[in-house]
């Protein structure tokens, strides 16, 4: 018996249509890195990249829950003394939505050399209009559990 060890050329990536309306922010992100990183496949292999792309539409229209629009933060610094910036996500979901999505997202994804890869991947769209319906033939739309 031998290990089977996936190759380049076995990987098939589709294109996944999702819909953001009414879906928790957490489960979504979570359900979303899965496709990216491949898990759902039976060729999946951790050193590849061997995940789908995932479209996401309708990314002002999620919910979070437990008050979060007003305790959790987030933070960047310049890198100057007094240059920390905080931003509720109240605030960032008023002016970039996509950007609330791909940070969850983003935090899902292992710490590693093919998470930039894998977030390429992921297209974030605020309303249901995209660009991408010739890539999507067959729709496969992702259902939540």
């Amino acid at each position: 018996m031998k290990t089977y060890s996936t190759k380049k050329k076995d990987i098939q990536p589709v294109w996944r249509l999702y819909d953001a309306e009414n879906k928790i922010l957490g489960r979504m992100a979570s359900q979303i890195s899965t496709f990216l990183m491949g898990k759902n496949r039976p060729y999946y292999s951790p050193h590849q990249d061997c995940g789908d792309h995932v479209v996401v539409i309708n990314a002002k229209k999620f919910v979070v829950t437990g008050g979060k629009e007003k305790k959790k933060a987030y933070y960047r610094h310049s890198g100057y003394p007094g240059g920390l910036k905080q931003e509720t996500l109240g605030k960032l979901l008023a002016s970039k939505p996509e950007e609330v999505i791909k940070r969850a997202v983003s935090g899902m994804l292992p710490k590693n050399k093919l998470r930039s890869v894998r977030l390429r991947k992921l297209h974030i769209y605020r309303n249901s209009e995209h660009p991408h319906k010739g890539q999507i033939r067959s729709v496969k739309r992702v259902r939540q559990k």
